[in-house]
């Protein structure tokens, strides 16, 4: 397949058995906003393709108008055969699609659910008993038909979504952003379910923020600014960057410094944390010098490493952010009476008969960014609000900045700021008013309101959206309220909870740069993420699984526990999987 700067790929798509979807020259605008422009290509049967690309790109405009629930305002799209306008019916047949916000309805149960949706496709459901089961088997939710659909976790969620997609066997599916906010053992399901459908000879299409996932597909298509940039397998742009990825080996705890170094030298296009390590990509034609020179000075090896479809993504965007935080760069060191920033010892919550959080104990040092991560309902938020004051521990006790969270809330919370997993501002407030709300909930002065409120409108760019609500935000912008909102009070810790979940890898990349740089002033940072390259950044990782604490340690460490003759170089990811695997075995023994 030729990328969107070959001439062939702007001419009209012809008739061909094996194409499921035909893009032909299609244009979208909502007001003065170009969402989608003279897109072409083809998707294709029995393959997986990836959608992908920046925040605003287009790609859930694009997925909407496949569904036919928007109508292009020039060019002409078919589906299995089908134009989205005038076969508007038969597309509904022909294809399936997950919406990337959880459409089901939360207060009716996992069979409910089912039962609605073949409603809803015309099915008899007294006679399609044998397909429920069918459905209920491929997702695995069989055991948890009578559970509501709001208690699932968020792996399941997606399951379940992915079964009333299934309901009428179409031959394309559409499904938009399905791995955010799930964990790698729940993506490995979702993997292998999509598998299975593509080798049937299903079309499937999947919009998403994981880079790692993208590169799993046959075939993607990136998209930004509503432009085709390339079209075709992810390896033909990787090899783009051949000879230009590199990684600083062994840095150890000057792994940030050396990070923000290097990405504020001009031949340097991105650079992300990788353990102990620091992965650089240069940019096309750069030389090599500036680079070894800075790895000669931290006295470090610079390796030539394997590029990725990440680094030829973020590359074929024009770069990263710089490694400099202007926030982080306004703010005083933090000083604290203790190197213990947060610690909690034997913390426990239950709801009834069930226990979120169990026996958990450990320790967080000042200016350290602290993971905790695990599987959908492990207990990583329970303990993450019973570390803010928001959640009453049933045993154990936790202390923040020195203050026990049972005795002394109120001065606990003053200390800290929190960003909650799902964005939980005021949608009837405007922007600035969020902010100014803020600002008035951590009692600053007049004069302080006014310098912290100007300062996150310039450092997250929001000046274009002061007078907008929450929920019309794009989610890269929703996200930076949060965070800005979180931070007007500077406090000397700071809980985030899947911050970047579902945003692309740019506005993480802004994030982390935040984010380490406040770290080097002395802020420590608890983060809870699915995104195991995130993992990467931390300087310590708590795995939980089932409520229970299952390890603690660098992420090399917990890496190298993974490693096996047949995989003596595991990921993070493999490293989380078998984490938890084997406490699973090791309960099922134990029972």
């Amino acid at each position: 397949m030729p990328s969107a700067a070959d001439p062939a790929a702007t001419t009209p798509v012809t008739a061909d058995a094996s194409i499921a979807v035909e893009i032909d020259q299609l244009d979208k605008r909502f007001g003065s906003v170009h969402a989608l422009r003279s897109l072409c290509a083809r998707i294709r049967y029995g393959r997986l393709t990836g959608l992908v690309g920046p925040d605003g790109a287009g790609k859930t405009t694009l997925m909407r108008v496949l569904t036919g629930l928007l109508v292009p305002d020039a060019g002409r799209v078919t589906l299995a055969g089908f134009d989205v306008v005038r076969d508007n019916d038969a597309i509904h047949v022909a294809s399936g699609y997950m919406p990337q916000r959880f459409g089901l309805y939360e207060d009716l149960s996992v069979l409910e659910n089912i039962h609605l949706y073949a409603r809803l496709r015309g099915l008899d459901v007294r006679h399609n008993s044998e397909l429920f089961a069918e459905l209920l088997d491929f997702t695995r939710l069989a055991p948890f038909t009578k559970r509501l659909a709001g208690k699932l976790s968020g792996g399941m969620k997606q399951k379940l979504g992915l079964a009333c997609a299934l309901m009428a066997r179409p031959r394309v599916l559409l499904l938009d952003e399905p791995g955010v906010g799930v964990d790698p053992v729940s993506r490995q399901d979702l993997w292998r379910m999509v598998q299975a459908l593509t080798d049937e000879g299903i079309a499937v299409v999947w919009s998403t923020a994981y880079l790692d996932e993208a590169e799993r597909c046959e075939s993607v298509l990136l998209l930004n600014e509503g432009r085709l940039l390339f079209d075709g397998p992810p390896g033909d742009l990787t090899a783009q960057l051949k000879g230009r990825s590199f990684r600083l080996e062994n840095v150890g705890v000057r792994r940030r410094a050396l990070l923000t170094e290097a990405l504020d030298l001009p031949s340097v296009s991105d650079g992300v944390i990788q353990g102990a390590g620091v992965r650089l990509v240069l940019r096309e034609g750069a030389d090599r010098a500036p680079v070894q020179a800075l790895a000669e000075q931290a006295q470090v090896e610079l390796a030539q490493v394997p590029a990725r479809f990440e680094d030829a993504f973020i590359d074929l965007l024009g770069g990263g952010p710089g490694g400099t935080s202007i926030l982080a760069e306004r703010l005083p060191p933090v000083e604290l009476g203790s190197d213990i920033a947060v610690s909690c010892r034997n913390l426990t919550k239950r709801f009834g008969d069930f226990t979120a959080t169990d026996n958990v104990s450990f320790e967080v040092h000042k200016g350290e960014i602290f993971g905790l991560l695990g599987p959908n309902g492990a207990g990583k938020s329970t303990t993450f609000k019973m570390l803010c004051g928001l959640l009453k521990p049933s045993a154990g006790e936790a202390q923040v900045v020195g203050h026990d969270l049972r005795r002394a809330t109120g001065a606990a919370k003053s200390r800290l700021g929190y960003m909650a997993q799902k964005f939980s501002l005021y949608g009837l407030l405007s922007v600035r008013q969020n902010l100014e709300f803020s600002a008035g909930v951590y009692q600053l002065d007049a004069g302080t309101r006014r310098e912290r409120i100007a300062e996150m409108i310039e450092t997250f760019d929001l000046g274009d959206w002061l007078s907008a609500t929450p929920d019309s935000l794009p989610l890269g912008h929703k996200q930076r309220l949060a965070l800005a909102c979180a931070l007007m009070h500077r406090p000397p810790v700071l809980f985030l909870d899947e911050p970047t979940s579902g945003v692309d890898p740019i506005t993480r990349r802004e994030f982390w740069t935040h984010i380490n740089g406040l770290t080097r002033k002395g802020v420590t940072i608890m983060v809870t993420t699915h995104f195991m390259d995130e993992a990467e950044y931390c300087d310590r990782v708590a795995m939980l699984s089932r409520a229970r604490l299952i390890a603690l340690d660098t992420p090399d460490a917990l890496k190298r526990s993974a490693a096996t003759v047949g995989r003596p170089d595991p990921t993070m990811e493999d490293a989380f999987i078998h984490l938890v695997e084997s406490a699973d075995r090791a309960l099922e023994a134990a029972a």
